[in-house]
């Protein structure tokens, strides 16, 4: 202020001076046209560059700042300091904005902002999935007017945040769970975290079937052992009994070690996702041994017919293919009635893959349950499988060793007629 009054004085001064000069030299009009044009130049000035910078104010570029006369470039210059500095902060907060939008979009989980109404201020792609908004359409719209779910809308209404909310078939997403949870943050806002736990539910009750399978599983064998002890212990038998229930509960404790070992080996399979290792295994070698094992099984109650076509070798763990190979084998001659035939076979089809095929005249499968052989103590009838034996994870140890293999296990099966298990590796497995 002082500044701006000091040069209109000192431009006074000047026009007086020169006005006084000037009517010495050149006469009293000459010397009052010099002493009027001075100030007036100076106003003239003053609005040329008053008007530039109301040009600039209203939207113009920076250089419309480019001024002249009396102070104005000095002020001009500050200005454009001022305003070059304060763009390059605004450029460098919207890339850090651009930076926290790009890290937000590319999150697993789905994030809503929410204002102290609830109201969405932001969300990204996956919550818009998640809870079937869409952001452009719902943006400032309150989030329980939108996401009807009953239990979500007492949770945001409750402010009750520190346990989070799983709810089952959120938006338009039948088959998801998700686990919700808001964290309160400045000026009563919330930001609302959203994860798909699909997959950890699903695994969270296999594994409680699992526990329950196994321990029913054990308890049978166990029971019967116990009541088969009670008796001996109790009760005076004649010997040849006493030898009779004896045989029994080795039975029981036989069925209860082929849990534990397929346990065991399905446990060591699960733990180790490495590829198999690429030793040499002789199929004639292991078809032999898998061969002896199914005469002893079967007590030649079957037909029983091996076969190796074409001479190659197979490269993989040999102890894990020849638990799989035998699982198929067994559970062939398991479920085959009596005089049923069984073919066993190794070859190699056309397109160089090797094929282990085990081909029975059983009952054979329905085809709703063939997506679901592998899958841990599956039967189809339960009662048949405890007749013959069966342990519920003959199929499952064979799907993980044909995933350590690279291999795919094919099963073709018609009700009446029998069923086709084919192990298929692939061209760099065969030597």
């Amino acid at each position: 202020m002082l500044t701006a009054i000091f040069r209109l004085f000192l431009v006074l001064v000047v026009a007086g001076i020169a006005g006084l000069v000037g009517k010495s030299l050149l006469g009293d009009v000459v010397g009052w046209l010099i002493a009027i044009a001075i100030p007036v130049f100076s106003l003239l000035i003053a609005f040329i560059n008053q008007t530039r910078l109301d040009i600039f104010v209203k939207g113009a570029g920076i250089s419309s700042l480019s001024g002249f006369g009396g102070g104005w470039p000095e002020i001009f210059f500050r200005l454009q300091r001022i305003i070059t500095l304060l763009r390059k902060d605004i450029e460098h907060v919207e890339r850090q904005h651009k930076r926290f939008i790009e890290a937000f979009q590319a999150s697993p989980n789905g994030i809503v902002m929410l204002d102290d109404q609830d109201q969405i201020e932001w969300c990204n792609a996956i919550a818009e999935r998640f809870l079937g908004i869409q952001f452009k359409r719902d943006a400032l719209q309150r989030i329980h007017y939108i996401v009807r779910k009953p239990e979500f809308v007492e949770y945001i209404t409750a402010r009750q945040y520190e346990e989070p909310l799983v709810v089952e078939n959120m938006g338009n997403n039948s088959g998801l769970i998700l686990r919700l949870q808001a964290f309160p943050f400045s000026e009563n806002r919330r930001l609302l975290l959203i994860q798909d736990i699909t997959d950890l539910s699903k695994a969270e009750a296999m594994r409680r079937d699992f526990v329950a399978n196994v321990s029913h599983e054990m308890r049978t064998p166990l029971t019967v052992m116990m009541g088969f002890l009670e008796t001996v212990q109790t009760l005076d038998l004649p010997p040849e009994q006493k030898t009779q229930y004896l045989e029994m509960m080795m039975d029981q404790g036989r069925r209860m070690k082929n849990l534990v070992d397929d346990l065991l080996t399905l446990a060591n399979l699960e733990a180790n996702t490495q590829p198999a290792p690429n030793n040499r295994i002789s199929m004639s070698y292991l078809v032999s041994l898998i061969k002896n094992d199914a005469y002893a099984l079967s007590q030649g109650k079957h037909a029983l017919n091996f076969e190796v076509k074409t001479p190659c070798d197979l490269l993989g763990e040999e102890r894990e293919v020849l638990s799989a190979f035998s699982n198929l084998v067994s559970n062939a001659i398991r479920y085959t009635p009596d005089v049923g035939s069984i073919n066993v076979s190794w070859s190699i089809n056309p397109a160089g893959e090797g094929e282990f095929s085990v081909t029975d005249t059983g009952p054979g499968i329905s085809s709703e349950h063939i997506p679901r052989l592998t899958e841990r103590f599956y039967r189809i009838d339960r009662s048949r499988s405890r007749e013959t034996g069966g342990t519920g994870l003959g199929l499952a140890i064979v799907k993980h060793v044909a995933s350590r293999h690279q291999a795919n296990l094919v099963i073709e099966s018609t009700p009446g007629k029998g069923s086709t298990f084919t192990l298929r590796f692939p061209p760099e497995r065969i030597s």
